[in-house]
């Protein structure tokens, strides 16, 4: 795929840490309860932490109480890439930054959270950067 932001993977490990490269990258997952945002109630927009674009806002982060920041709606439906994802013997929806092609998390629906959506956008805090309001 292409994205408008493109690195080898020379620049990405030059620019992200170790635990921002193996989640962004390499599509790996931190560990749940350890992320920074996963209780946050700050107001502002979470932005790709790789790319700096503008995938979620606070309005749309609820409570699951599953490990990591739960969003029920993208800020922008172009901001995010929905891809399938077959690994770990399951079928998941993974998404993506849609700007440079960064793992953010996966994509879960119809798990009765009683959001406007019915869905829950699971994602990594350290694939995040939180800019606060104001």
């Amino acid at each position: 795929m292409s994205y408008e932001i493109e690195k080898t993977e020379a620049e990405w490990r030059a620019q992200l840490s170790p635990e921002e490269y193996h989640v962004l990258r390499e599509a790996g997952t931190e560990r749940p309860f350890t992320g920074e945002y996963t209780d946050t109630k700050t107001v502002g927009v979470y932005s790709c932490r790789a790319c700096g674009a503008e995938l979620f806002s606070s309005g749309t982060k609820f409570d699951s109480h599953c490990g990591w920041p739960s969003f029920y709606d993208a800020r922008d439906s172009d901001a995010v890439e929905l891809l399938e994802d077959n690994s770990l013997g399951m079928r998941r929806v993974e998404v993506r930054c849609a700007t440079c092609g960064g793992h953010l998390g996966h994509v879960f629906e119809g798990e009765g959270y009683g959001t406007p959506t019915d869905l829950r956008y699971c994602i990594n805090s350290v694939s995040l950067t939180l800019r606060p309001a104001g």
